[in-house]
């Protein structure tokens, strides 16, 4: 992992590179990083196993797609794209390394997801959150989800889940 000052350099000089999963120890690193925020806060969920112990599957082979923010060598964050349908796409799994937190990289991620989903066409994204992660809640607020109930996203695999956001694309 990167060092704190090493992380905010790199942002600096605009050295992030976000780019689609393309290796094993791309998806280690995807597994890793989730985990790391979950087990912190909350406690890993069958959803959250089945996903993070095989992403190509449980993701891109259903037409989603893992998006894995570099620095150089290092991996600095990530966040999937999980397609449900009519041009929906859930954001799923979002984490930015520890000790980068708090730089902006969760913004640049968010950001190039959105990206990635109009470029597939997608009309809509919907994400579950829950109140234990402000920061994170407030970042998708600043870019312009709505909150939405939770019947209007579909079925949330998560316990923890507490906060539906729904972003219009079109």
């Amino acid at each position: 992992m990167l060092q704190e000052t090493e992380c905010a350099a790199a942002e600096q000089a605009g050295s992030i590179v976000i780019e689609p999963m393309s290796s094993p120890a791309d998806a280690q690193a995807f597994k890793n990083l989730n985990e790391d925020w979950i087990v912190e806060l909350f406690s890993l969920e069958p959803a959250d196993s089945a996903t993070l112990d095989d992403p190509e599957h449980e993701i891109v082979a259903k037409g989603g797609q893992v998006l894995i923010a570099r620095d150089g060598e290092d991996i600095v964050g990530c966040v999937a794209l999980v397609p449900e349908g009519d041009g929906v796409f859930e954001l799923s799994k979002m984490a930015v390394a520890r000790d980068c937190r708090g730089r902006g990289l969760g913004r640049l991620i968010l950001r190039a997801a959105i990206d990635h989903a109009r470029r597939r066409g997608a009309t809509a994204l919907f994400l579950g959150s829950s109140t234990k992660l402000p920061n994170a809640v407030h970042l998708y607020e600043s870019i312009g989800f709505v909150h939405v109930p939770s019947d209007q996203i579909g079925p949330m695999p998560y316990q923890r889940a507490d906060v539906f956001m729904r972003y219009e694309l079109s």
